[in-house]
């Protein structure tokens, strides 16, 4: 298959079309490989509008929100991001193409190895570890950002304590069924402002502060 082209069709139609213009976030959806980060039986449809299992009942999201929860992110340079379910690592690598330094957390151990090991190989700026995610990775904080890349039903106060103030996050916020997609913005050390983007559907984030 001609995964370049299928890339290119992927950056064109589902995500410029849709109102993602900045360049710097175009140009890392053209050079990282999804294909690379789905199983090799799902390989062609990795390019698809819609999310795809990676195993564990866990799923990589589809290509817009990953990108979507990426420019809501504005991650810059040499900043530091605390990830919350690496998952497959695509998001992850993502992050890395665009000059940020990562720590992801995966509940599921089996997970975490492989997309170690894969991001890894691709030289990625990425940290990867088993643990629960909900209670973040306070060795390494403070973080300038925190994604979470699987629904929640509130933000957890470990995350609170180790984004810097004037830091953003980005989560799914909501029911184990639907949430809406929410940047939460770090104003002062006791006090967050949160502002609603669209609403969406992840797949449940298990942990202490999440669902049991």
């Amino acid at each position: 298959m001609d995964f370049d082209a299928l890339r290119e069709r992927m950056v064109s139609e589902q995500i410029l079309q849709r109102g993602i213009e900045e360049p710097k976030i175009l140009e890392a959806f053209r050079a990282v490989e999804r294909h690379l980060f789905v199983s090799e039986q799902n390989r062609k449809f990795a390019y698809e509008d819609y999310p795809l299992p990676i195993g564990e009942n866990q799923t990589i999201s589809q290509p817009y929100i990953v990108a979507l929860m990426t420019q809501h992110l504005e991650v810059g340079e040499s900043q530091k991001v605390l990830e919350v379910g690496t998952g497959s690592g695509y998001q992850a690598a993502i992050l890395s193409y665009l000059g940020a330094s990562v720590y992801s957390i995966e509940r599921v151990p089996a997970l975490a190895q492989k997309a170690k090991l894969l991001l890894d190989s691709l030289k990625c700026k990425v940290e990867v570890k088993a643990g629960d995610s909900t209670l973040g990775w306070p060795q390494n904080a403070p973080y300038d950002r925190i994604i979470v890349t699987a629904a929640s039903p509130a933000v957890s106060p470990c995350w609170i304590e180790q984004l810097k103030v004037e830091g953003r996050m980005v989560i799914p916020l909501g029911g184990p069924l639907q949430q809406e997609l929410t940047v939460v913005k770090k104003i002062s050390v006791s006090k967050i402002d949160k502002e609603v983007v669209c609403a969406c559907m992840f797949v449940p984030l298990l942990g202490e502060y999440g669902y049991k």
